[in-house]
């Protein structure tokens, strides 16, 4: 298992979707964001942020029996993939999403894990996770990939003030 170079929780919904739309903001054509965990872990919401940061005014929704939408109009296109239903990589490999997550669109693989094939060398995995301290509370964990560490003082940045709470609550440098 790779360390986190940060790791934030939310506190509800909409911190997770307030959380997904700085990011959105950060974001620059061809990056890959590979989501993953559990069923239920705000997946998803952080989708509805990123496509708000994005300036995109389509409603968000899980794409799991389409896996993909793209949503378009705003700074950059965003590719919505939800690879929930796939069993393989070889399925993966099928769907052809390379073409779809290349530049100038922006990707975001939920069920991420199931993208190794096509990831490549530079993408971000966020970790989703329910935190066992109290109700609706969601850890994420940042695990950049390749260029994305070159990022990360800039991420971290950027989520540290916009986070609630204590700041030294809500990073773990490294």
């Amino acid at each position: 298992m790779r360390v986190p170079f940060l790791v934030v929780r939310t506190r509800s919904a909409a911190e997770t979707t307030g959380l997904g739309d700085r990011i959105g903001r950060l974001l620059r054509p061809g990056e890959l964001l590979l989501l993953t965990g559990d069923l239920g872990t705000g997946k998803t919401t952080f989708v509805r942020g990123l496509a708000s940061g994005l300036g995109i005014d389509d409603r968000v929704r899980s794409p799991s029996f389409q896996i993909v939408r793209t949503h378009e109009g705003g700074r950059f296109p965003l590719v919505h993939v939800d690879l929930y239903r796939l069993g393989s990589a070889h399925e993966v490999g099928d769907l052809g999403l390379e073409e779809l997550i290349s530049p100038p669109a922006v990707a975001a693989v939920e069920w991420g894990e199931k993208a190794s094939s096509i990831a490549g060398r530079d993408f971000l995995e966020l970790e989703f996770s329910w935190s066992p301290e109290a109700i609706d509370v969601r850890t994420i964990r940042f695990l950049p990939a390749g260029r994305w560490r070159d990022r990360m003082g800039e991420l971290g940045d950027a989520v540290r003030s916009w986070a609630s709470g204590d700041p030294a609550d809500a990073s773990e440098g490294n």
